[in-house]
């Protein structure tokens, strides 16, 4: 990106549509996503960036509902912990802990339906904002290190990559979300089922409301693989108008 020709040049090119990618950088960028949330070693060190999602959702909606939010934890196991303050119970506490497991997925599908458009820098441009937003919450070194150190990437790929490689960055991130946003739900019930997670968010909601523990893991779950669904479709739309299924 340039600034040579004035904030109206660079306002344009961010709202701007990118062309078309091709059908097989789409079926690739899939592929490699799929990889690493499969592998247990690239999943481990790209999950820190589920974690930013599930820990910026929860702190974001604690905002939305009225709660006073006190700061966010991300640790180098891909833990993290949103502190809020206000009721203990209510409609804004349960929409706070619901929030974590389903925020990376709902930012996929929203990346989806800006790639669908060919929105690739705004989708980059958003992103940088969204991570330095999250910056001003974290309250511990390795947080802050952890968002410094994704923003800088997304931040450089949207400021000196060539448009190639934007994209392929944009469509392994978003598709990336998709995926990455279901495993953490079976990761929970797993967790939940050897006794090991006593404090989850399902187990949490379960004492705030009517509802066991399985029925807000199986909501996680539903809401997730739907976000898979209706994103992947909308990413998938080159190779479907390749395959001549669409008009």
């Amino acid at each position: 990106m340039d600034l040579i020709d004035g904030p109206s040049a660079v306002w344009n090119e961010l709202l701007g549509a990118q062309p078309d990618p091709p059908s097989l950088l789409v079926l690739v960028t899939a592929v490699v996503a799929v990889a690493v949330v499969a592998a247990r070693l690239p999943w481990r060190i790209a999950r820190h960036a589920v974690t930013i999602a599930h820990e910026g959702g929860h702190a974001l909606t604690a905002l939305l509902t009225g709660r006073k939010l006190h700061g966010v934890r991300l640790h180098s196991d891909t833990s993290g912990l949103t502190l809020s303050a206000g009721r203990p119970t209510g409609p804004g506490m349960i929409l706070t802990l619901l929030a974590g497991y389903v925020a990376p997925s709902l930012l996929g599908l929203a990346g989806a339906w800006l790639l669908a458009g060919n929105r690739i820098t705004l989708l980059l441009w958003v992103a940088v904002a969204l991570l330095l937003a999250m910056l001003v919450m974290i309250r511990n070194v390795y947080g802050v290190l952890s968002l410094l150190a994704t923003g800088g990437v997304v931040f450089a790929v949207s400021w000196f990559a060539t448009p190639q490689v934007q994209a392929a960055f944009a469509w392994i991130c978003v598709w990336f979300l998709l995926f990455g946003g279901v495993r953490p739900v079976f990761e929970l019930q797993r967790l939940r089922g050897r006794g090991r997670m006593p404090e989850s968010d399902a187990d949490q909601l379960a004492r705030l409301t009517p509802f066991p523990p399985l029925f807000w893991v199986a909501l996680f779950a539903l809401v997730n693989l739907a976000a898979l669904a209706v994103g992947g479709a909308l990413l998938a739309g080159p190779l479907l108008a390749d395959a001549g299924l669409t008009t």
